[in-house]
């Protein structure tokens, strides 16, 4: 019933809207993984329903949006692109050919190694890597490892040498997919079992479950470069950076349309609240549809910020 709610919502809220003469047509990239659906979904809505825009989305993922914006100066809009797997957005940058309209995670994408809440509530010292190094078998003396093709796999074997898992009594489980990772954090959480391994967000899994950020020490960028290769001679200590998430536009896009581009230099999440939703529609089996009516309708005071007075008061009159 509450999926079917939400579906009449969401038909209801995107009633085609006159097209202001100022706004147009507007092409917004649609990435292919939950998060990224969820905010081309919401920013579609506030472009048509606040100030009129006739929005395109389209099926996109990093690659592709970056080869489309370097061949063809479009889509106007790229939602959350992860610019460390994209680097040759920071050409396009220089070239003046695009522009960073926002951090569109407020903290960055986060990579980290985590353990239960639970675990540190009984034991604080888990909260650190020499807790958990000293009392390995607190954590049930297993590592949760990426399985191999991703690119956390690289960065955290060198971590595991660098921190010296074997000699502190720690094994190695290298997962074998994508799904058995998040599916063993989940079961242990459930179970209120010992877990200890590697994970990035924002992720349902995350917005799920309490999970504690063990603190390994200070990022350190040229030590961590070395860490992300295979053939790092001198692995070293150093946590995850901050990834950075960031909506860009063109240039073209952002001189042509300059109440649209602020609209999108607005919008930014915080990584516990993507996450959280991110829980909430895996919970309901909903569409990204459904997830962008869901954060709407129950984040007004937010959206609110994001908008000019011309495009709150119109939306106003539609989000109940």
């Amino acid at each position: 019933m509450k999926k079917l709610t939400l579906a009449l919502a969401f038909g209801a809220l995107t009633a085609p809207v006159a097209a202001h003469a100022d706004c147009g047509e507007v092409s917004v990239a649609e990435m292919n993984w939950a998060s990224g659906s969820i905010i081309s979904k919401i920013t579609e809505f506030l472009m048509e329903q606040g100030y009129g825009c006739d929005v395109t989305l389209v099926p996109s993922a990093t690659t592709t949006a970056i080869t489309s914006l370097a061949e063809n100066n479009e889509p106007d809009v790229v939602p959350e692109l992860w610019v460390n797997s994209a680097p040759a957005y920071f050409k396009l940058e220089e070239e003046g050919k695009v522009v960073k309209a926002a951090d569109v995670f407020a903290e960055g994408g986060s990579e980290n190694w985590w353990v239960p809440d639970y675990l540190v509530e009984e034991h604080p010292e888990l909260a650190t890597i020499e807790g958990v190094l000293n009392n390995p078998e607190l954590v049930g003396g297993r590592f949760h490892n990426c399985p191999d093709g991703w690119g956390c796999r690289i960065a955290n074997d060198n971590l595991v040498k660098a921190f010296d898992f074997e000699g502190h009594g720690i094994e190695v489980f290298n997962h074998g997919s994508g799904d058995t990772l998040p599916a063993a954090m989940a079961s242990a959480y459930e179970n209120k079992e010992p877990w200890f391994g590697y994970y990035w967000g924002p992720t349902a899994v995350l917005g799920r479950y309490n999970m504690v950020a063990v603190d390994m020490g200070p990022h350190k960028p040229e030590v961590h470069a070395c860490n992300q290769t295979q053939d790092c001679d001198n692995p070293g200590k150093s946590a995850y950076p901050a990834a950075p998430v960031l909506t860009v536009v063109t240039s073209d896009f952002a001189e042509r349309n300059p109440e649209v581009f602020e609209l999108v230099s607005n919008i930014s999440f915080g990584t516990q609240e993507l996450s959280n939703l991110l829980a909430w529609q895996a919970d309901n089996s909903a569409s990204a549809e459904e997830a962008a009516v869901y954060f709407l309708t129950q984040n007004s005071d937010t959206w609110k910020e994001w908008v000019n007075d011309a495009a709150r008061e119109k939306l106003s009159g539609i989000i109940k």
